[in-house]
């Protein structure tokens, strides 16, 4: 299999550099080249420009930010829809709009390309492992071709027709994004009721109050660097598109709604660029205590 990868962040990085190291032949593209010296170094070809990482591939995987980078990837100068071969696959393992999704895939079946949804979770550490879950929408026969490229990176879960991926993953993002709110505040509202946290953390861990949150991101309040790997214009990015998936749904989500606001809270308070988990800073700042706790906490996406 002949694979291209484009968006070589947080994530894209260190998924490709799996498939890399799993023996396929790979050429990569990313905005800012010198985020492919690790896979160039390694035996990945470069690719100047989207078209050119489109050309020649049997699987295209794209790894990107938000939607519009997506359609400006696909359809703008020197975009990938100038270089796609018929047979091709392509597979979008962006946080997406499934509406934006359909549409371009509708450009790609007139070049005789085939295209499946598969948005990704399981944070950097799990990227870096090999150990994702990644939620696949598109044709049972694509997905055939697909799955054992992708089952690379992890556990492929096949959600339905093409658009289900990014309905599955945003629905996992609504609900991780519920736990990160409100994850400080039951925190300090054991410590301030005289529970040590090393004690309170163990107790939620092992309780109906067990989460990923829990367990994977509070380390990253304890140790006070709220996990800048994913940022809070991240966060607000998907919450939109949450809000989105339930006005086509017709869902009311009045809790999701509370959960956008803090959320955005946090970003006109710290700024937008930094980490997932200052929305946990909310309350510590409101208190006026903070959640450290002393002990070993490497960051996950380096450690």
């Amino acid at each position: 299999m002949r694979i291209g990868f484009i968006g070589l962040g947080n994530m894209g990085a260190n998924m490709a550099m799996v498939l890399l190291r799993s023996g396929l032949q790979l050429k990569v593209h990313d905005i800012d080249k010198a985020r492919a010296n690790q896979h160039i170094d390694s035996g990945a070809s470069w690719a100047e420009t989207p078209a050119d990482c489109a050309k020649g591939v049997d699987i295209l995987i794209t790894s990107l930010p938000k939607p519009d980078v997506v359609d400006q990837v696909m359809r703008g100068e020197n975009g990938v829809f100038e270089g796609l071969d018929a047979g091709t696959i392509w597979v979008d393992t962006t946080t997406n709009d499934a509406e934006l999704v359909i549409e371009l895939a509708g450009f790609a079946g007139q070049m005789g390309v085939k295209t499946v949804d598969s948005p990704v979770t399981g944070a950097v550490d799990g990227a870096r492992r090999g150990e994702l879950t990644l939620f696949a929408g598109g044709e049972e026969e694509v997905l055939d071709v697909c799955e054992p490229v992708l089952s690379r990176m992890g556990r492929v879960i096949r959600c339905g027709q093409l658009g289900t991926g990014n309905a599955v993953k945003l629905v996992t993002n609504y609900l991780w994004f519920t736990h990160a709110a409100v994850i400080g505040e039951g925190l300090m509202l054991g410590r301030r009721a005289g529970v040590p946290l090393g004690v309170l953390w163990d107790a939620i861990k092992d309780s109906v109050g067990d989460s990923f949150v829990a367990r994977h991101d509070a380390p990253s309040i304890f140790a006070g660097h709220y996990d800048p790997s994913f940022t809070l214009d991240l966060c607000l990015k998907d919450l939109r598109l949450c809000a989105a998936l339930a006005e086509r749904g017709g869902v009311p989500t009045p809790i999701g709604a509370r959960v956008q606001e803090r959320f955005a809270a946090a970003a006109e308070a710290y700024g937008g660029g930094v980490g997932e988990l200052h929305v946990a800073k909310l309350i510590e700042d409101a208190v006026g205590e903070d959640l450290r706790l002393e002990g070993d906490w490497p960051p996950h996406w380096e450690a």
